[in-house]
């Protein structure tokens, strides 16, 4: 008996349909969850939970949790739904109005403090982490829109280090000159090439080549592979740019709440970086592409793994190779 296609197609687009009518159905359920709890049995769980406890929900999330992203994190979603200005405004401050502003948290929610000594120092620690991500993100932010200027001495001292680091046995014939294509860049000046990261792009990998001198050599060496290579410094801000999209988007959250106990810096931002780097020429190795042209294939690979990880509640992605001493 031959089968109609027609009634072939017709089956297969009905239970595209049906599958994606139950998505929408769960999505629109949950949504609906989401509203009901936020806008009234939240408020009602958490009167209970305060006349059962005797303490306030930022109370309870610090006695329960320990120091890092599980606890900071619902510390900042807490904040962030609460009804209270005061509260709210906790998650943008100034780290010199900390102090002050954890007095006014404190006399808002009738906290007794000799009843909890520890709360104070556990919710300002949180505080220094919400909004020291917030501050490292302008940093960076800054850094990015900074534009390599050749008649900035300096821009140009770090450009020629980097030359230096990754190759110690090889003079520069000139300032402009095709031998940087040996470390990966496209054309004779390496300027054209931080337009889209700025500063931060050379930044990153001069980081990377100071504090982990030999690591950044043994990758230079796999990008220098006549079947497996890549262009070293090319790849390398690209890989700038994605840890500054995760960190755009919030992504990089959980990972510096559990490795920066107060603020995080611009240097966790730069290991985040040498973490992305050394990864990736690692991961670039296994997979084996066929070819440089399959980069972006892969590279949208290696990010979704990489964001999966930063997903986890415990995640630490630290590079795991001696730093240079």
């Amino acid at each position: 008996m031959r089968t109609n296609p027609n009634h072939f197609r017709a089956t297969r687009l009905l239970v595209s349909v049906i599958h994606t009518v139950i998505g929408l159905q769960k999505r629109m359920l949950g949504y609906i969850w989401q509203c009901f709890y936020s806008s009234c049995l939240r408020f009602w769980l958490k009167w209970f939970l305060r006349l059962v406890t005797g303490r306030c929900e930022l109370q309870r999330i610090c006695a329960r949790c320990k120091a890092g992203a599980l606890r900071t994190s619902q510390i900042e979603y807490s904040l962030k739904s609460s009804k209270s200005k005061v509260l709210r405004a906790a998650l943008s401050l100034k780290e010199n109005d900390l102090d002050s502003h954890l007095a006014q948290i404190i006399q808002e929610k009738g906290i007794k403090e000799q009843k909890d000594p520890t709360f104070k120092v556990n919710l300002r620690q949180c505080l220094l982490q919400i909004n020291g991500y917030r501050e490292l993100f302008e940093a960076v932010e800054e850094l990015r829109k900074r534009v390599f200027d050749s008649e900035n001495e300096e821009h140009e001292n770090m450009l020629l280090k980097l030359w230096d680091l990754l190759m110690p046995s090889v003079k520069l014939e000139s300032r402009i000159t095709k031998q940087w294509g040996n470390i990966g860049f496209q054309g004779d000046d390496p300027k054209t090439d931080f337009r889209g990261m700025g500063m931060l792009g050379l930044t990153n990998l001069l980081f990377f080549s100071e504090n982990y001198t030999d690591a950044a050599r043994q990758v230079l060496s796999h990008a220098n592979h006549p079947r497996l290579g890549y262009s070293y410094a090319i790849v390398g801000i690209n890989l700038t740019e994605m840890a500054y999209s995760l960190m755009k988007n919030d992504a990089l959250k959980l990972h510096f709440y559990n490795t920066a106990s107060g603020k995080p810096q611009m240097q966790d931002f730069h290991q985040f970086y040498c973490y992305l780097a050394y990864e990736f020429d690692k991961f670039w190795l296994e997979e084996e592409p066929e070819s440089i042209m399959e980069f972006n294939r892969y590279r949208e690979k290696f990010h979704d793994k990489v964001k999966g990880q930063l997903q986890m509640p415990e995640v630490t992605l630290i590079m795991s190779v001696d730093q240079k001493k």
